[in-house]
């Protein structure tokens, strides 16, 4: 039918008068924000219904396929036997950042009809409109940001071909762009008879290519001729392109402040959250600005909130470790290998910590846990595309472990990086349900994974990899913040005067967790701001508010001789011992894997759907006598690398297992296990 009047309800259960003016933005009864959640109906007949109309007295056609859902605090229409049609979409809810999510059914009761698939997470601005085409938005973007978007669509393919949707990467249409982000509509089955190759996709880009800025258009022609005219790997053309993107982003400058603080909130008795950088931190330490981390800790007092610290002093030394490696190399490090290092030192804290709970002795919930989210931009030297030499080439990494979130926010959109794991969405990857039928689960939030549960062979781990190529605000933060949506209702309140200048990250830190404890307040919050700046202008000074809360950090050249310091300590414990084979340092990422900690574990935590309560343990593998020397990540990290603070720090935490792992290395090195005193 024609709708005369637009309204949408507030999502509030408990309010009176829950009917609002669609153009409203706060419930004008109970004061809710109003949450407007446009979604993108596919198949044929929906693009025959007409804007105005009213679907299922519900869903408000607001212009060509793009619909508003009017009752959003109402689960949607999903069939009992999820069709098939949907499957693909869960499988691949990992990738949401880039692709469209089953939201629910829709029925057109006039004209009796089958039911619409209705999707969410679509590339659509708050204000109903639809993100331009990459066609569109070609030629007014930065070298740089054309070879992202290729890159990504090129990381896209392997997923998509093995769920036989890579047709979805070919309709032009189909891609659009917020921003820095390639966004699918929706996704498309390949015909079975149709074998779509590399072939067909840089056929797709030569019209692209033909009008790419001066300084990548060469390399491009190159990679895209390569795709067209023989039967390369996908492996060579996914190398050429990151070596042209690389190049292209260090033309750029780089310029970061962080600033991080933990607040125990007006509930709890204590603080179980820990993060990096704080109000402890060292301002002169060369891991500035380069490390943020946020750890909120499980198993109550004297269990996350030591688990929690004990994960970011873990992380502080390896990631110390892998920076002094990666400025030792002469040519780039690919990706796969930084991404690969990452997941082996989140192995290792994970073990660490497992060892501690099987001392004392603690079993099931008892068990202490953390959950992480932590960024490393790793600055690595590149020749730029017009052919100086760089010192960044503006790669972010990203890991997370559990629910505590990263959001990327600039002057016009906030999103959300990282994916729960939690049990309504291991529900929607099992593609058991539509994860706002998921929600509904009394269990929807509990974690099925976390740091220091159970063994670190049973992780399932995810580093992604960024490309910093605007302005913009990395927001680390725990539940305590991100809890009931606050960051995606409230972010320009508290991002955009950063922007302008107006507030400084510090400040800006103290806002978000004020809002927090306002809010929400039932549990403790962490927030770690990093603000990166690639406009040539500089950084408004402002004096912070609370100075001795939080610290900042920006890149300056002295970190490259204090890095080239702890370099020189890697080298003199080298040279006590003559190893009769050196590990390389694609070996010294794989042996991060080969750690024992004589584990024997108790899990509780399933992440995937078993019949039985109890998960049987399951030891790590043990290691590789031939490669004794772990040189990123893991113990020799800890031992070169570390402080004596971290050093005596793991020696009091798990004496035995600490022994049992300096025995592995060479007589000469283990005189270092010594504790400091």
């Amino acid at each position: 039918m024609i709708s005369t009047q637009l309204i949408i309800y507030c999502i509030n259960p408990g309010c009176n008068s829950p009917i609002n003016p669609m153009e409203d933005s706060v419930c004008a009864s109970c004061e809710t924000p109003l949450v407007h959640r446009y979604l993108w109906a596919t198949g044929s007949l929906s693009a025959q219904i007409l804007p105005g109309t009213k679907v299922a007295d519900r869903y408000e056609v607001i212009s060509h396929q793009i619909w508003l859902d009017t009752q959003p605090g109402l689960p949607p229409d999903v069939p009992e036997e999820l069709p098939k049609e949907v499957i693909p979409y869960l499988r691949l809810y990992q990738e949401r950042l880039h692709l469209p999510q089953t939201y629910g059914f829709a029925s057109d009761l006039e004209q009796d009809t089958s039911d619409i698939l209705l999707l969410e997470n679509v590339p659509i601005d708050k204000t109903g409109n639809i993100y331009p085409t990459i066609v569109e938005a070609w030629e007014q973007a930065t070298a740089v940001r054309q070879v992202y978007w290729l890159w990504q669509i090129l990381q896209l393919w392997t997923p998509l071909s093995e769920m036989g949707l890579s047709r979805s990467l070919l309709v032009v249409d189909n891609l659009r762009v917020q921003g820095w982000c390639v966004r699918l509509l929706e996704l498309y089955q390949t015909p079975a008879d149709e074998k779509l190759s590399l072939q067909n996709l840089g056929q797709s880009w030569q019209f692209w290519v033909a009008s790419a800025k001066a300084s990548v258009i060469k390399g491009l022609q190159n990679i895209v001729e390569q795709m067209c005219e023989t039967e390369i790997e996908l492996e060579a053309i996914n190398i050429q392109l990151n070596n042209l993107l690389l190049a292209s982003a260090a033309e750029l400058p780089l310029v970061l402040k962080v600033a991080g603080s933990t607040d125990i909130g007006p509930v709890m008795a204590q603080n179980e959250d820990a993060c990096y950088p704080n109000a402890l931190s060292d301002l002169d330490e060369p891991l500035l600005p380069h490390l943020s981390i946020v750890c909120d800790g499980i198993g109550g007092h004297e269990g996350g909130e030591v688990a929690s610290k004990l994960a970011v002093q873990s992380v502080k030394l390896q990631i110390r470790a892998l920076l002094a490696e990666v400025t030792e190399q002469t040519v780039l490090v690919p990706p796969e290998l930084l991404q690969e290092q990452l997941e082996a030192s989140l192995r290792v804290i994970n073990n660490v910590i497992c060892a501690r709970n099987n001392e004392q002795k603690r079993q099931g919930r008892e068990r202490m846990a953390t959950t992480i989210v932590m960024a490393v931009q790793v600055p690595q030297r590149v020749q730029t595309s017009t052919g100086w030499q760089s010192n960044n080439t503006h790669e972010l990494y990203l890991a997370n472990v559990g629910d505590s979130r990263a959001y990327w926010i600039t002057r016009n959109y906030c999103q959300l990086l990282t994916v729960d794991d939690d049990v309504a969405t291991r529900e929607v990857r099992f593609a058991k349900s539509l994860y706002r039928k998921a929600l509904f689960r009394p269990d929807a939030s509990a974690l099925t994974q976390a740091l220091g549960t159970r063994d670190a062979e049973s992780l399932r781990l995810k580093v992604q990899r960024f490309i910093v190529e605007e302005d913009g605000i990395l927001l680390l933060c725990s539940d305590g913040l991100s809890d009931n949506n606050w960051v995606e209702q409230s972010w320009q309140d508290y991002a955009i005067p950063v922007f302008t200048g107006e507030l400084t990250v510090e400040d800006a830190v103290r806002n978000w967790i004020n809002l927090a404890n306002e809010k929400n307040g039932r549990d403790n919050t962490s927030v770690v701001l990093t603000y990166y700046r690639v406009s040539p202008e500089y950084l408004v000074p402002v004096t912070p508010a609370l100075p001795e809360e939080i610290i900042e950090a920006e890149i300056q050249e002295e970190q490259e001789e204090q890095e080239q310091k702890e370099l020189e300590e890697l080298e003199e414990l080298e040279e006590l011992e003559e190893l009769e084979e050196p590990t390389s340092f694609t070996e010294s990422s794989r042996s991060l894997l080969d750690l024992n900690l004589d584990l024997d574990l108790d899990l509780d935590l399933s992440e995937e759907p078993f019949t039985s309560p109890e998960i049987p343990a399951t030891l790590i593998t043990k290691p590789n006598r031939g490669k004794r020397l772990v040189m990123l990540g893991g113990v020799l990290a800890l031992l070169v690398g570390g402080t004596s603070l971290g050093l005596f720090a793991w020696w009091q935490i798990n004496p035995q297992g600490f022994q049992q792992m300096c025995r592995q290395f060479p007589q000469r090195v283990q005189q270092l296990c010594a504790p400091r005193k």
